[in-house]
C-alpha cells in the first residue's frame, strides 16, 4: 500500500514539474493577461449589459489588439534607433566621464562597471532583435487569456466562491475581498502613474529643450513603458538626455534635467507617491506597500511589483485572523473553567 502511494506521489510531481516547465516561459503572459482583464472588467460589465459577454469581451478583446498592434509598430519603427543611439549614449558618456580629473579608485570603478555594461548592453540588444517570435507567442497568449477571463468572469469568481471550505468561509470571504482591493489599487496606481510619468518627461524635454515635439513625445511614450520594467521605471531616459547636455557643456541644462527627472519622473515618485496611492485605496500601512513592490520586484521580476503587496497583505490578514482565534479561545478557557469556591472566613 504504501509502495503504491510512494508511487504515485512520484509520478504527481513529475508531471508536475514538467507541466511548470512546460507553462512557466508563458507565465508573465498569463499574469498580465488576468492583470488587464480586471482592469477592463468595470468596462466591460457595461458593454455586456447591452452586447452580452462574448461580444463586449470579444470588443476588447479587439480594442486590445490594435492598442497592441500599435505599440508593438512604434516599437518597431523606434526600437533600433533607440537602442543603438542608447548603447552608443551610455558609452560616450563613460568615455567622457573617465577623461575627467577622477580620484584613481573612482576611475577604477568606472572602468571596471564600463567593462562589464557595455558586454551585457550588446547581449540585451541582440537578444532583443531575436526574440520576436517568443513575442508573438506571448501576445497570443496574452490575449486569449484576456478574452476568456472577461468572458468567465463571474463563472471563474463563482468557482472561487464555491471552493472555499464551509469552516473557513467567512475567512475565505475576508481574504478574496482584501485581494479585490489590493490588486484594484495596485492597477490604478500602476496606470495612472506610469501615464503621468510619460506626461511629465514629455513637458520636460520640451521644457529643456532636449529634442523637438515628436522626439519629446516618443520619450514620453518610452517612459511610460520602460516604467512597467522592474528597477528601470524610465529613469535611463532622461539621464540620456542630462548625458548629452553634459557632453555638449551645457551642465545647468544637464543638472535640470536631472533633478526634474529624478524628483518628478523616476525614480521618487516610484518609492513615494506610488506607495502612497495603493496604501490609500487598500486601507494599507505605506511602509508594508513599499517592502512588498521592492521585495516582490526583487525575488519576482516584474510580476512581483503587483504580486508583492497582495502576498503581504493576504499575510496580514492570516495573522489577524490567527490572533482572533487565539484570542477567542482564550476566552472560551476562562469562561469554561470552573469557578474556585471563595474561601471560608477564618475564625
Amino acid at each position: 500500500m504504501r509502495a503504491g502511494i510512494m508511487v504515485w506521489a512520484i509520478a504527481i510531481v513529475a508531471i508536475a514539474y514538467v507541466a511548470w516547465v512546460t507553462v512557466e516561459p508563458l507565465v508573465t503572459a498569463v499574469f498580465f493577461g488576468v492583470i488587464l482583464a480586471y482592469a477592463a472588467y468595470p468596462i466591460h460589465v457595461r458593454f455586456a449589459k447591452r452586447w452580452g459577454n462574448t461580444i463586449s469581451a470579444a470588443f476588447l478583446t479587439v480594442v486590445m489588439v490594435g492598442l497592441g498592434g500599435l505599440i508593438t509598430f512604434e516599437l518597431l519603427m523606434i526600437s533600433i534607433h533607440v537602442l543603438m543611439s542608447f548603447y552608443n549614449s551610455v558609452v560616450d558618456f563613460f568615455d567622457w566621464l573617465l577623461q575627467q580629473p577622477l580620484p584613481p579608485d573612482v576611475r577604477d570603478f568606472l572602468q571596471s562597471f564600463l567593462d562589464q555594461l557595455v558586454p551585457r548592453l550588446s547581449a540585451y540588444i541582440s537578444k532583443g532583435a531575436f526574440s520576436l517570435p517568443m513575442y508573438l507567442l506571448q501576445v497570443l497568449i496574452f490575449l486569449l487569456t484576456f478574452y476568456y477571463t472577461l468572458a468567465y468572469a463571474e463563472r471563474i469568481y463563482h468557482q472561487i466562491v464555491l471552493s472555499l471550505p464551509e469552516k473557513n468561509r467567512e475567512l475565505g470571504e475576508e481574504i478574496l475581498e482584501s485581494l479585490n482591493k489590493t490588486l484594484g489599487a495596485l492597477v490604478r496606481a500602476w496606470l495612472v502613474l506610469n501615464f503621468v510619468k510619460g506626461i511629465l518627461m514629455t513637458f520636460g524635454f520640451l521644457i529643456f529643450g532636449v529634442s523637438d515635439l515628436y522626439t519629446a513625445i516618443v520619450a514620453g511614450f518610452l517612459t511610460f513603458l520602460f516604467s512597467f520594467i522592474p528597477l528601470f521605471e524610465g529613469w535611463m531616459i532622461w539621464l540620456i538626455a542630462a548625458a548629452y547636455f553634459a557632453m555638449n557643456g551645457a551642465y545647468l541644462h544637464a543638472i535640470g534635467i536631472a533633478l526634474y527627472g529624478f524628483f518628478l519622473v523616476s525614480p521618487m515618485p516610484d518609492y513615494t507617491i506610488r506607495p502612497m496611492m495603493v496604501a490609500r485605496d487598500a486601507d494599507l500601512d505605506e511602509t508594508l506597500v513599499f517592502i512588498g513592490m521592492v521585495g516582490g520586484t526583487w525575488a519576482m521580476g516584474i510580476k512581483g511589483l503587483i504580486i508583492g503587496p497582495i502576498v503581504l497583505n493576504l499575510l496580514l490578514v492570516l495573522l489577524k485572523e490567527w490572533k482572533r482565534r487565539v484570542s477567542r479561545e482564550s476566552s472560551l478557557q476562562r469562561t469554561s473553567s470552573p469557578s474556585r469556591p471563595a474561601p471560608r472566613p477564618q475564625a
